[in-house]
């Protein structure tokens, strides 16, 4: 309680004169509670280690101090029965020890009776006992009453100081609730700092219909499609000195992005980005884009990435996905961003492209922003004819056998299975035979 106090008060004096640098900051800054004198109260009765101080109170200090003097004088005539001659040899080992809260010595237990004494424990094996000396009962009898008047000013103390601090008890939550919105507001702004973040531009997604009057931030503007620009943008998550910023800049009016290319070469990656960056931006957060990068306001986020296969739930990978876009599609409008990885993969091609087709175009009758990752050259024909829509595609520098994660808008991506192939040393009889299977509208 004292720790939090403090923190409020020096926050407090360190934003007196920063009312118009900060202002929003200054406003959560101004529901921090004042100390009440709880600081000095506390900081009068309790040590830094939390201990009742002596100068707690002048009944606690004297209970203290004589306790320190009864216990020196007990000591002391314990002390005898250690150095004496005649009692030292029927001890166990010239130690003074403590059992129960009262002082004893561990006597052997054949000399059981040659020291009149109370006997309050013996060790395991039943060799030495645990005694006090009846001349000291008295002695120990008085330790222990300080002992208990001790607890008992203590526990006043204490109770005092916890009164104090209950009467003020709604204001010091409000307090720690505005010092936690002042804790997150730091946390994003050194994450932001760390990941050279930028704020991003906020666009409204208009509701259809609705009456609702919703306060509107300054930085919201309304729009009735969605306005998504990413410059340079970075996932937030992969190493700074490996990552490659990607542009996400479809022409205006487009509501879905079908990008295509190569295994590993960073499709997932790239509807990975656009997917936390719009969650980000919608956490209050900065995002790892240049700055100018524009983003709606999504109502809600949908994605169905990665591999869903269950073998306790007896599903291939292709009902994993099917069993969530099912899900996904009940539940999205014009307001909703739907990422799908590998739409329509894990059954026979053909058919898996009709069904990847036929949704891609059900996600456009909603109005959904959309982004796809396929491998479906049918796709790419859709993307290239149907308006909303954008070819992209990932490219791939066929001398190294490398993906360079760039990606380009616009442009549809190839699988460069052939090309690959070929640089690995496959026939050329073989490369020649396959080139021919290939239905020569597909490639052009």
């Amino acid at each position: 309680v004292k720790s939090t106090l403090i923190s409020c008060r020096d926050l407090k004096k360190n934003f007196d004169k920063k009312n118009d640098e900060y202002p929003r900051l200054t406003l959560i800054v101004e529901g921090l509670p004042e100390t009440f004198g709880i600081v000095d109260a506390i900081t009068r009765v309790l040590s830094e280690r939390g201990e009742v101080l002596d100068s707690a109170s002048p009944k606690l200090a004297d209970i203290r101090r004589n306790l320190r003097i009864a216990q020196d004088r007990l000591m002391s005539r314990l002390q005898k029965y250690v150095t004496d001659s005649k009692t030292s040899q029927m001890l166990q080992e010239p130690i003074i020890t403590q059992r129960d809260g009262r002082y004893v010595i561990p006597l052997r237990a054949e000399f059981k009776g040659k020291i009149k004494s109370v006997i309050h424990d013996q060790s395991s094996s039943g060799a030495t006992l645990f005694v006090e000396p009846l001349p000291i009962v008295e002695a120990n009898n008085e330790i222990r009453e300080l002992q208990l008047a001790q607890r008992d000013e203590e526990q006043r103390i204490l109770a005092e100081v916890s009164s104090l601090v209950g009467e003020h008890a709604t204001e010091l939550k409000y307090g720690v609730e505005n010092l936690a919105v002042l804790d997150l507001a730091f946390a994003k702004a050194k994450y932001a700092d760390e990941l050279h973040a930028n704020e991003p531009v906020l666009h409204e997604l208009k509701v259809a219909g609705s009456k609702l009057k919703v306060e509107k931030p300054s930085n919201l503007q309304p729009s009735n499609l969605p306005t998504l620009e990413l410059i340079h943008a970075r996932h937030p998550l992969i190493d700074s000195n490996q990552v490659v910023p990607i542009d996400v800049n479809p022409r205006e009016g487009t509501r879905a992005i079908v990008i295509t290319g190569p295994n590993t070469g960073g499709k997932t990656v790239s509807l990975k980005t656009v997917g936390l960056l719009v969650l980000m931006a919608q956490s209050g957060l900065h995002i790892p884009a240049q700055s100018g990068s524009q983003l709606p306001c999504f109502h809600s986020v949908y994605a169905d990435i990665g591999d869903e296969q269950s073998i306790e739930q007896s599903l291939s990978t292709f009902s994993g996905h099917i069993t969530n876009i099912i899900r996904i599609l009940k539940e999205i409008d014009h307001r909703s961003l739907v990422i799908f990885d590998e739409l329509g993969s894990g059954t026979d091609p053909q058919e898996g492209a009709a069904i990847a087709r036929a949704i891609l175009s059900h996600l456009l009758d909603t109005g959904a922003m959309t982004l796809v990752a396929t491998h479906y050259p049918e796709l790419k024909t859709f993307a290239h004819a149907t308006d909303g829509v954008v070819n992209a595609s990932l490219e791939f520098d066929i001398k190294t056998l490398r993906p360079t994660y760039k990606l380009t808008l616009g442009l549809p991506g190839r699988s460069n299975a052939l090309a690959i192939a070929q640089r690995l040393g496959l026939s050329q009889k073989i490369i020649e035979s396959a080139k021919a299977e290939i239905n020569p509208l597909d490639l052009r």
